[in-house]
């Protein structure tokens, strides 16, 4: 984010008394701006270099989406699937006790940022940044663009606050909260399971949480938001994905794939009954793609369906 510039007034014109008051808006913008970190880059020397006795150990090393594969192993494909910027990590030492590794990665919007957290959102919760999860050894969470990563060698009482106040800090020098992305309002609400909401784009994130097919049936791609969530409502369960995508006609095109591959046995109606026995469903409006992947009943997948078309059409 790059601070708002001004335009100066001439040099023999006193501004009009409304022009100061437009001045002093722009500055708090610009002043406001200025304190948020625009980049990894940005945020690095706003980052603690001690922490409840532990010293920033060494250089601070930093990865690009290619490099991020040689410093974890396995998972660098999700940090990718979400447009991952750029990687800072930051190693923590103490005499006795054990290392502690922060590592900052810049999504490059707050929306990516939400997104790559929910890949995991196990563990508890606590006061720290946006929606942080602690769970033994490691806290995540994201702050506006960045999604931040701490976590120790070896659990320890004293290492956990140590890790908890360096969560704070970072955040902290983050800046302002970012948005979640604007499809999660889509969502309907009864039965939402809040902490079990998955943002994505890519479908290697999506087979990971709810297997679908080996290739792209939906079309999905950096260009595309998509929200998978569960829901139990009067001892029934299903699971809901909306896209949403950049052409109506890409949707209309996702739909035909989904039924060719997935729901082949779906009627006038839309609606399948699966192998397991649940019910599945899928209906395209305008640039929104709306699927029950299952749900325990016709009526539950009935339900779901109408609720997110009325959320997409504002009613």
């Amino acid at each position: 984010m790059t601070a708002q510039q001004m335009n100066p007034y001439g040099r023999h014109r006193t501004p009009a008394p409304q022009l100061f008051g437009l001045l002093a808006g722009a500055l708090m913008i610009a002043m406001t701006a200025m304190t948020h970190a625009a980049s990894v880059a940005d945020l690095q020397p706003k980052l603690p270099t001690r922490v409840s006795g532990w010293q920033a150990e060494g250089e601070d090393r930093t990865f690009d989406d290619r490099t991020i594969f040689g410093y974890i192993d396995g998972a660098g494909e999700v940090y990718r699937a979400y447009n991952m910027r750029a990687c800072l990590s930051r190693r923590f030492a103490k005499d006795g006790q054990t290392d502690i590794t922060l590592d900052v990665f810049d999504m490059g919007s707050p929306e990516d940022a939400f997104g790559v957290f929910t890949h995991d959102t196990d563990g508890e919760r606590v006061d720290i940044g946006q929606d942080a999860r602690y769970r033994p050894g490691w806290l995540s969470f994201w702050q506006n663009r960045f999604f931040v990563s701490i976590y120790l060698d070896e659990e320890s009482a004293a290492a956990e606050l140590a890790v908890k106040e360096l969560g704070k800090q970072v955040a902290a020098a983050a800046g302002k909260p970012g948005k979640r992305p604007s499809i999660l309002g889509l969502l309907p609400a009864a039965g939402l399971e809040a902490g079990a909401i998955r943002f994505l784009h890519h479908p290697i994130v999506l087979n990971y949480h709810y297997y679908l097919f080996d290739q792209n049936i939906l079309l999905l791609s950096p260009r595309t938001d998509a929200a998978l969530a569960s829901y139990r409502r009067g001892g029934e369960q299903a699971r809901l994905l909306l896209i949403s995508y950049p052409q109506a006609r890409t949707a209309r095109e996702a739909l035909a794939g989904f039924h060719r591959h997935y729901l082949p046995d779906a009627g006038s109606s839309g609606f399948a009954r699966l192998e397991n026995g649940k019910w599945s469903a899928a209906r395209q409006r305008d640039r929104m793609l709306t699927i029950v992947l299952e749900a325990d009943s016709r009526r539950f997948a009935e339900n779901l369906l109408m609720e997110a078309e009325r959320n997409a059409s504002g009613e």
